[in-house]
């Protein structure tokens, strides 16, 4: 795990992390499926429904990651070494935002009517959560200046477009080219992220996986 110390000490000069940290070492303490009474019922991951048990279990993992990476990272960059990171993150201090978590809420969306027409059941859903966190700019500063290894240089937020912007073709059976709408190229995306994880919690019933997404 990058979340433990990965390379010998003082032997980086040069750190690059892409689209990796906004996964947690581990689902949130309290939130795992050794819980007799789920916190999250109903859903994936941080909700506008999520008690604020549920947004401090998650925003105290995502301290204790992030914090450890920094340490195991300061150990192995030699001294003036550089880093950056890349990860998913959001702009609004509130953890609840459409744009920190629209996508799992659509999901959680879609299993829940699974769960009303029989295909799944409903303590599969209400067990499982996302090992994820989307910090806010201010959140990261602050656990940089808390972990106190590394001088924050500079921060910058973009915009993700979850459809891919311009038109996708599909290539389709006997050569067949079909173009991508919006909705198809939205649901590939995130089944190409999140697939594996589901199919390690609810079985690999490739049924199930074609008719979630």
């Amino acid at each position: 795990s990058f979340y433990g110390r990965v390379f010998p000490k003082k032997s980086l000069h040069f750190v690059h992390s892409s689209s990796s940290l906004h996964w947690l070492s581990q689902v949130p303490s309290g939130l795992d499926i050794n819980s007799k009474t789920p916190l999250n019922k109903g859903k994936l991951y941080i909700s506008k429904s999520s008690p604020q048990s549920v947004l401090d279990a998650y925003s105290v993992q995502f301290q204790k990651d992030f914090s450890s990476f920094l340490r195991c990272r300061s150990q192995e960059i030699v001294e003036g070494g550089l880093m950056v990171l890349a990860f998913m993150g959001r702009s609004s201090s509130d953890p609840t935002t459409e744009e920190s978590c629209y996508q799992w809420e659509l999901l959680a969306r879609a299993l829940m009517t699974m769960v009303s027409e029989g295909l799944i059941e409903e303590e599969k859903v209400d067990s499982f959560n996302a090992p994820y966190y989307a910090p806010s700019p201010e959140e990261v500063k602050l656990e940089i200046e808390k972990e106190g290894s590394f001088i924050l240089e500079r921060l910058e937020a973009y915009e993700v477009d979850w459809d891919g912007g311009a038109a996708d073709v599909e290539i389709m059976g006997g050569g067949t080219v079909a173009k991508l709408s919006r909705g198809q190229k939205v649901a590939k995306t995130i089944r190409a992220v999140v697939e594996s994880m589901l199919e390690a919690h609810f079985g690999k019933d490739a049924v199930i996986m074609d008719d979630l997404f």
